[in-house]
C-alpha cells in the first residue's frame, strides 16, 4: 500500500507524491493523518529557499534531523489517529487521536513516546496549533511580563496572535500590536490587543509613542516582541523600547540579513535583546520546568482559546501546492492553512 507525502523539491516547488508505506517496527504505531498546519514562518522560509543550509532541519524533532537540503520533507503540526500497532503495549494506542511534530504525510509509523494524545474535548483543528501555542508560551516565559507593563508585539501571524492573546491574560497596562495586514490587526484586537497599528505607515512611531505616553512619560515600551520575520522590525522595536527594556526576538530570519543602527540610544538605554527559541527552555527555568510541563500548559491554552478560528483555508492534501501559492501571493488574505487528509491508503 502507498501513502501520500509532501516533498519540497526546490525553492518555490512542492509536490505531493505517492510512496510505499514502510513496514513498522516492534513497539511502533501507525498514524493516519487527519489534518496538519503550514507554518507561515519557518516552513515558508524553506519554501522560498531562505533557510540556511549549513545546519540540520531541526535539532530536537527526530524526523527532521537530516540536512536542510532539497529535496526534503517538512512540517511539524500534524494531528492524526492511531489505526494499527506492533506489540502488546503499543496496542493500547489504537483509536487515540494524537498530535505529532511530524512532516506532512498521510500515514506514518512512529514510536508512542513521540506522540501527544489530544486532551478530552480538544478538536483536531484546534490541536494543530499546539506547536505554535508552545512557542507563544515560551515567549512569555522568556519575557516574564510584569504587572502594569506596556508591551509591543511586532508581527501578528499565528504565533504573534497567540502571543498577544496570552499577554492579554496578564494584567498589563497596554498591548500594542503592529502588522501591515488589516485582517491580522483586526484579529489581534479581537484577542485582546489595546491598539493595532500598521508598521509601514510613515507616522507609526509617533502614533505608538502617543499611546505609550498614557502610561509612561517617555512614550516608550517596557517590553517588545519581534515576531514578524521582517528584519526592519527589530530596529523599530529598539527605537520604541525604553531604558532597561527587554526585546524578545522570536523571528527566525534565515538567510535574511538584519542591519541595525546601534550607535544611538541603544547602549544608553541598556536594552536587553533576548533570543528565544522553543526547542529549548531558558536555563533559569529548568529547575522547575521541562518540555512536558510546558506542553501541558500549551494544551490548557489550546482548550481555553480555541485557535481553530484562525484557520482561513482548509485545503485537500492532494492540492497542497496551491496552499503555498496562496500564502506566497496573498499573505494578507490567508493566515493559517490546514491540510485535510483522505482517510485511507491507496494501491496506486
Amino acid at each position: 500500500m502507498k501513502r501520500d507525502v509532501l516533498i519540497f523539491l526546490a525553492p518555490g516547488r512542492v509536490e505531493v507524491q505517492s510512496e510505499p508505506l514502510p513496514p513498522g517496527k516492534q513497539g511502533q504505531v501507525l498514524v493516519r493523518s487527519i489534518c496538519s498546519g503550514i507554518s507561515t514562518g519557518t516552513e515558508m522560509l524553506i519554501f522560498r529557499g531562505l533557510a540556511p543550509t549549513d545546519m540540520p532541519v531541526d535539532t530536537v524533532i527526530p524526523e527532521l534531523s537530516g540536512p536542510l537540503t532539497y529535496p526534503l520533507k517538512y512540517g511539524y503540526s500534524l494531528v492524526g489517529e492511531v489505526i494499527d500497532a506492533i506489540g502488546e503495549k503499543a496496542q493500547a494506542w489504537i483509536g487515540q487521536q494524537v498530535f505529532a511534530f511530524h512532516p506532512h504525510e498521510s500515514h506514518f509509523w512512529t514510536y508512542p513516546h513521540l506522540l501527544h494524545p489530544l486532551p478530552p474535548h480538544v478538536h483536531p483543528d484546534d490541536a494543530i496549533f499546539l506547536a505554535n501555542m508552545e512557542t507563544a508560551v515560551n515567549f512569555l516565559q522568556d519575557a516574564a511580563p510584569l504587572l502594569g507593563e506596556q508591551a509591543l508585539v511586532f508581527g501578528q501571524g499565528v504565533v504573534g496572535l497567540l502571543t498577544s492573546a496570552l499577554l492579554a491574560r496578564v494584567p498589563l497596562a497596554q498591548i500594542i500590536t503592529l502588522d501591515p495586514f488589516p485582517l491580522r490587526r483586526e484579529l489581534s484586537l479581537s484577542l485582546g490587543a489595546s491598539i493595532a497599528l500598521d508598521p509601514k505607515r510613515p507616522q507609526v512611531h509617533q502614533e505608538a509613542r502617543a499611546y505609550l505616553q498614557t502610561h509612561a512619560a517617555d512614550g516608550l515600551a517596557d517590553l517588545a516582541f519581534e515576531l514578524s520575520g521582517a528584519p526592519q522590525a527589530l530596529q523599530q522595536a529598539i527605537e520604541l523600547t525604553g531604558f532597561g527594556g527587554r526585546i524578545i526576538i522570536g523571528s527566525w530570519y534565515g538567510k535574511k540579513s538584519v542591519p541595525l543602527k546601534l550607535g544611538g540610544a541603544f547602549h544608553r538605554n541598556r536594552i536587553h535583546l533576548i533570543s528565544s527559541q522553543v526547542s529549548t527552555l531558558a536555563p533559569k527555568l529548568t529547575g522547575r520546568w521541562d518540555k512536558a510541563r510546558r506542553l501541558q500548559l500549551a494544551w490548557h491554552w489550546i482548550a481555553e482559546l480555541r485557535p481553530s478560528e484562525l484557520i482561513t483555508d482548509r485545503v485537500p492534501f492532494s492540492d497542497a501546492a496551491s496552499a503555498y501559492a496562496l500564502l506566497e501571493s496573498h499573505p494578507e488574505k490567508h493566515l493559517q492553512i490546514a491540510f485535510q487528509f483522505a482517510p485511507t491508503l491507496h494501491s496506486e
